[in-house]
Parts: structure tokens; C-alpha cells; sequence
């Protein structure tokens, strides 16, 4: 499981090309990966898991993360994006709880 927000059309991302995924942690970046890097495509992941299940509005499919995984602590400054094309697509910045 993993928290989740809101959701991105996938209308709204060029899956053809590149997608760059990029973590940064108090203004360093931390993560900075792309699509074209993963060992299996979105589509053939996509087409693979439809061999065996339905895939319904909604379901997620994680596939890992970039290098670059290391702790947070409270406090920390976390922001995170999408960008296709070199345009941005989504990002969001949130701090790591106090409590």
C-alpha cells in the first residue's frame, strides 16, 4: 500500500515518449528517473496484467522508483514531479509530519 493523491489523466501525459519522474528532499534533488529507463514499458506492463486480470478506473500499478531511496526525517521538505516533453505536469510539495 501507498498514500495516494490525486489522479493525472492519462490524456494528460505522453506515454510515447520519456517521462521524467523527480523527487527532491529539502531542495536536493534525491530521485530523478525517466520512463524510457524501466526494464518493462507502461503499455507492456499494462497489457501483461490485463493477461490475468481486469484492469478497472482507478487501479494503480506500481513499478518501483528511480535510485536514490534514503530516509526522511520530520521536518523535511519533500517535493516531487511529472514532466513529459520537458513540460510539468504535476508536482507537489509536502513536509514530513512533526508529530
Amino acid at each position: 500500500s501507498c498514500p495516494c493523491g490525486d489522479f493525472i489523466d492519462k490524456s494528460k501525459i505522453n506515454l510515447s515518449s520519456s517521462v521524467n519522474l523527480w523527487l527532491s528532499v529539502n531542495g536536493k534533488m534525491r530521485q530523478n528517473g525517466h520512463t524510457r529507463d524501466m526494464i518493462f514499458s507502461v503499455p507492456d506492463l499494462v497489457a501483461y496484467i490485463s493477461k490475468y486480470i481486469t484492469l478497472e478506473h482507478g487501479d494503480l500499478i506500481l513499478t518501483g522508483t528511480p535510485a536514490g531511496v534514503g530516509p526522511v526525517k520530520r521536518g523535511d521538505q519533500i517535493e516531487a514531479g511529472i514532466n513529459d516533453d520537458n513540460n510539468l505536469k504535476y508536482s507537489m510539495k509536502f513536509n514530513v509530519a512533526t508529530q
